[in-house]
């Protein structure tokens, strides 16, 4: 089936930014989602590149209120493991026929990456509505975006890769801006000694960032 927009529209406008979470050490991931959470980023993208992201997934699945996602998902079997660790969205890099196809018999919605109108009008034909733009700024960033607002008005976008909050702020004023991904609030010195506080303080801040 197309992407299920209703679905992934509620998830992606709960907060203005997607924490994108690369993640190995598992009795990290509840006190990682807490912080997060706490601060106002209830959404949670954890990307399949570590060895333990599955079972990160299933634990960061039990804080209360945390909507947790799967990033890096590249084929069948990654969504597969995204359904059954829980996962409740999916996210990928790109947008390939094949990935598409196996979407269409997974239950959750996927916010699959595009970098160019060319992709973004073949995921759109495909029944897609909102795209990840990645790498953002590494393709030019808000301006690209501001570009393809007009010619492709039914297309709503959450820009990932290379974005801070000073950046964040640029994308999240444009009208076909729904959210963005980062990682910026969780800095892997924080994480690595256990500074959860700051990670929290830093998710209060990047939930203030729309409006």
């Amino acid at each position: 089936m197309p992407q299920d927009a209703e679905a992934i529209r509620s998830i992606l406008s709960l907060a203005p930014v997607v924490p994108v979470i690369i993640l190995d050490d598992v009795s990290k991931a509840r006190p990682l989602a807490q912080a997060l959470v706490a601060g106002g980023l209830p959404v949670l993208e954890v990307t399949l590149r570590t060895a333990n992201a599955i079972r990160v997934i299933e634990e960061m699945g039990k804080v209360e209120g945390a909507i947790v996602g799967s990033g890096t998902v590249r084929n069948a079997q990654h969504m597969q493991q995204s359904v059954d660790a829980g996962a409740r969205f999916m996210v990928s890099p790109g947008a390939s026929p094949r990935l598409l196809d196996a979407a269409d018999d997974i239950g959750i919605p996927l916010l699959p990456g595009i970098g160019t109108p060319t992709e973004a009008m073949t995921a759109a034909e495909r029944g897609y509505s909102y795209l990840k733009f990645f790498p953002a700024e590494a393709l030019g960033g808000a301006p690209v975006l501001k570009a393809f607002a007009s010619p492709l008005p039914d297309v709503t976008f959450c820009p990932t890769g290379g974005i801070d909050a000073a950046k964040a702020k640029t994308y999240l004023a444009l009208s076909n801006v729904i959210c963005v991904g980062g990682s910026w609030i969780m800095p892997a010195d924080a994480v690595e000694s256990g500074d959860f506080a700051r990670i929290e303080t830093l998710a209060r801040e990047a939930a203030a960032l729309r409006g």
